[in-house]
């Protein structure tokens, strides 16, 4: 009889350790994960990168001014082909439109801005490879060494955060 005291104790013991480690309103203090999503400065003034990161996934799009005969001054949207994030890593390459796209390879670091939301409190810092392909299908390639600000967060389309 004592020994199944004991062991109805034991039971007992843990079960209420277990509850008391799962307990939601003892949460364990977690980091939260870096939200790199926004808008970053691109090529030139007006053109930007719009980047999402959601559950691991990274979506977004390259917003520029065309400079071809045919789309001179119009605004293009390139959306992201491929892209991926590991850790602070970042690459994408984005859709081909009229004959160019873009491939980054970079990180994402903390920039000069003081406060999440600033203007650059992060940047894209990598290489960027333009692509272009002439008519008679040849492609030729640009890279160059690239950092790209975050926009500050009133600019975007989220409102800023207290």
């Amino acid at each position: 009889m004592n020994r199944i005291v004991m062991v109805f104790a034991a039971a007992v013991l843990a079960s209420s350790l277990l509850a008391a480690q799962s307990n939601p309103a003892n949460p364990v203090p977690t980091k939260p994960a870096e939200d790199y999503s926004g808008m970053y400065s691109f090529l030139k003034e007006g053109e930007f990168v719009q980047l999402t990161v959601e559950d691991g996934r990274v979506t977004g799009f390259v917003s520029r001014y065309g400079e071809q005969e045919s789309d001179r001054g119009a605004f293009l949207d390139q959306f992201f082909k491929e892209a991926k994030l590991e850790g602070k890593k970042l690459s994408f390459t984005t859709q081909t439109v009229h004959g160019v796209w873009y491939e980054f390879k970079g990180a994402v670091e903390r920039g000069e801005g003081k406060n999440v939301g600033d203007e650059a409190y992060y940047v894209l810092k990598g290489k960027l490879t333009q692509y272009s392909a002439s008519a008679d299908k040849k492609i030729s390639a640009q890279s160059r060494e690239v950092v790209l600000k975050a926009f500050p967060a009133d600019m975007g389309d989220e409102p800023a955060k207290p």
